[in-house]
Formats: structure tokens, sequence, C-alpha cells
């Protein structure tokens, strides 16, 4: 339960430098510094203090990033484009925990009792009071409905990841290995690389080629001028998000449900709300304060059952 907090917070810390970067050099490539930075610093921590990319469940950690950070992410992101932010972020919160819940069940035999079903229900409620829309903009059928679709993607193919790194772990214990949540997070981020990597060629290739030839003195001032404003953004967002969020997630889900470390993780846009407040300005609305307060308790209940 801590662990997922943690994790819940750091998203959140990172949403903030993500949105900054984001807007500056575009998602995609935001999205594939922040993975990159994240990689480089959990490679150091994995190669001197853990086993690297060694273990028997190494696989299973790759192909847990695969599907969670690289095919989970890029549905999100594209749910982001076609709903709005707060449908997109509304819908995939609160499929990944539904999800990791079913996968995990009938996988792994893992079930919650009737109080965590309580609590998880109690938290995702509160969840979508405070992120519902206020507005009832109309969204084209079309449009309105392939939306839909990303988020059912993204928070499958997340709750998937998750639940397979759950399985990694009953892996690696069995063959007596006990990995650190740091060299377990730096195989998941490995696995999660080429997605972004393929998405940042397909969205920059053009790009590049509009500022002269890739190598031409052009191109690299171009470069340079754009990363002197941007670093920052990129690095919080990466230490925050993909280095300690993710090492956060893995040390939860060593011990944890996935359905319990996921709905808590879900409570990251309400642990966002005072920080777009103090950095943004914006204002929190009733509904939002009550959502919030909600989840709290959902947690708090979740916090006593386990």
């Amino acid at each position: 339960m801590a662990a997922a907090f943690l994790a819940a917070l750091f998203f959140a810390i990172s949403a903030i430098c993500g949105y900054r970067s984001a807007t500056q050099i575009g998602g995609a490539e935001a999205n594939f510094w922040r993975i990159c930075m994240a990689t480089f610093c959990l490679a150091l921590w994995a190669n001197i203090f853990g086993s690297g990319a060694e273990g028997v469940a190494f696989p299973l950690f790759a192909a847990s990033g695969f599907f969670g950070i690289g095919l989970g992410d890029t549905g999100y992101f594209q749910a982001l484009t076609r709903l709005g932010s707060r449908r997109a972020v509304l819908l995939t919160q609160c499929f990944i925990p539904l999800f990791a819940i079913l996968i995990e069940w009938l996988w792994l035999g893992t079930k919650l009792t009737r109080a965590e079903f309580l609590c998880v229900a109690i938290i995702l409620i509160g969840v979508a009071i405070a992120l519902a829309p206020r507005d009832h903009a109309k969204i084209p059928a079309r449009q309105l409905w392939v939306g839909i679709a990303f988020t059912v993607f993204g928070g499958l193919c997340s709750a998937f990841g998750a639940v397979l790194s759950r399985k990694a772990y009953f892996v690696a214990h069995d063959a007596g290995e006990f990995p650190d949540p740091g060299t377990t997070g730096y195989q998941r981020v490995l696995g999660g690389l080429l997605i972004p990597a393929i998405i940042l060629l397909a969205a920059k290739w053009r790009s590049a080629h509009a500022h002269g030839g890739i190598f031409e003195e052009k191109t690299f001032h171009v470069s340079r001028e754009k990363w002197k404003r941007v670093w920052p953004w990129v690095f919080g967002n990466s230490l925050a998000g993909q280095t300690l969020g993710v090492t956060c997630v893995q040390w939860g889900l060593e011990k944890t449900p996935t359905g319990i470390v996921m709905t808590v993780v879900a409570t990251t846009p309400l642990i966002l709300l005072p920080m777009t407040r103090i950095f943004d300005g914006e204002k929190i609305g009733v509904r939002s304060l009550l959502g919030a307060l909600i989840a709290v308790g959902g947690v708090i209940g979740l916090a006593y059952w386990r």
C-alpha cells in the first residue's frame, strides 16, 4: 500500500513535468526521451547494486514493459487526442484496476476479499466523481468510439503488463532469486523502449528533414536551442515517473495483488489537483474535492483491511 501511494505521488509530479515537456517538444518525443533517461538511471542502479538484465524472470519483466509501457501508454496517448484529457484519464484509470483484478484472478488465481472489492469500488467512484468532465462537448460518434476503444486497449495492456510483473516475481522467487524493485524496474523499462522509439521515428522523420539534413549544422542548432529549454522538465518527468514511480509500482507488485496496487495508483489525478493549483493556478471545484475525499476514504479502508 505504501509503495503504491508513493508511486501515485511520483506519477503526479511526473505529470507536472511531462505536461511542460510535451507542450514544448511534442508528446511522442517527450515520452521517448523520458523512457531513455529512466533506462539510464535504472541501469546504473541495476548494474551496480542489482543483477542487471540477468535472472530467470527477465523475459517476463521485459514483456511486462512491452505491454504496459509500450502498448499501454500508446493507447492512452491516442485516446487523449480523441476524448480530451479528463475523459481519457477517467476511463483509462478505471479500466486498468478492473482488468488487472480480472486477469490476475483468471491467470494467477488471486481473489480479493469482499471488503477489498468494496474499497476498490469506493476509490474508483471517487476518481470518477472528481474527473468526470463538466462540459457536455459533442464528440462525433466515430471519434468517440475510437477513443473509447483506445482507452480499453491501453487499460488492458497496462493491466496485463502489471500482472506479468506479478507473475515474474513468482517465477523469480520459485527459482530462489529475489530481485530488488530498481532492477525489475530497469528490466521492465527495457521492454518498453521499442514502441516509443518506432513512434518517435515515424513522427519526427519529416520534421528532421525539414530543418535540413539530419547531420547538418542548422539541424544541430535547432536541437541545441530546444534542449536548453526543455531538458529540466524531461529529466524531472523521467526521474519522478519512469524511474521512481515505476520502481515503487514494482515494489508494490512484489507482495500486493495487482488490482489493489493499480487502484491506489489510479488516485494519481487526485494527488495532482493541489499541485496544479500551486503550479498552474487551476481551481479545485467542489465536485473534485468531494471525489478526492471519497477516494481517500477508500484508500484508508483498503489500508485497514490489508
